[in-house]
């Protein structure tokens, strides 16, 4: 099924996001959010708005040796003509290391709000991939990252 244009700059949107941080740019992570919108972090941290999404991340960026994300877009679908989703599963390999850290896998979640003829992200939520006492699907979510590298 071949993708609308809106779902193409629904897919977009979330890619300009993740660039912004495997670029470690706070502006570039920051910059496709709406005014209000909202970022929750991998720890639960609760984000809203552009301007404190940017200063949050410009902290991160100034002080942590972020790994970038491997991710892999499971689906893009409109909800309405002007509001839109992003499923994205992501994981990253540590500094100094060569594999993808389990630990770090996580479930992405973005929503985006047509302005005008604008898209912009509402919400952008990171929710660990953990599956507490089910190594097996670790293991099939780490595999399926993995063979979206090669």
């Amino acid at each position: 099924m071949q993708k609308t244009t809106s779902e193409n700059a629904i897919h977009t949107l979330y890619e300009q996001l993740i660039t912004g941080w495997n670029d470690r740019s706070a502006t570039g992570m920051s910059t496709p959010f709406a005014t209000e919108g909202e970022l929750i972090g991998f720890d639960g941290s609760q984000i809203i708005g552009r301007d404190e999404i940017f200063s949050h991340l410009d902290e991160i960026f100034s002080h942590h040796q972020t790994p970038p994300f491997v991710y892999k877009i499971r689906s893009v679908r409109l909800l309405s003509e002007e509001v839109g989703i992003v499923r994205a599963i992501a994981g990253m390999i540590p500094p100094g290391k060569s594999k993808l850290d389990p630990t770090l896998n996580t479930h992405q979640t973005l929503v985006a709000v047509k302005q005008g003829d604008k898209w912009e992200v509402t919400l952008f939520q990171n929710t660990p991939a953990q599956f507490h006492g089910r190594p097996k699907l670790v293991q099939q979510f780490t595999e399926e990252l993995r063979q979206g590298m090669l």
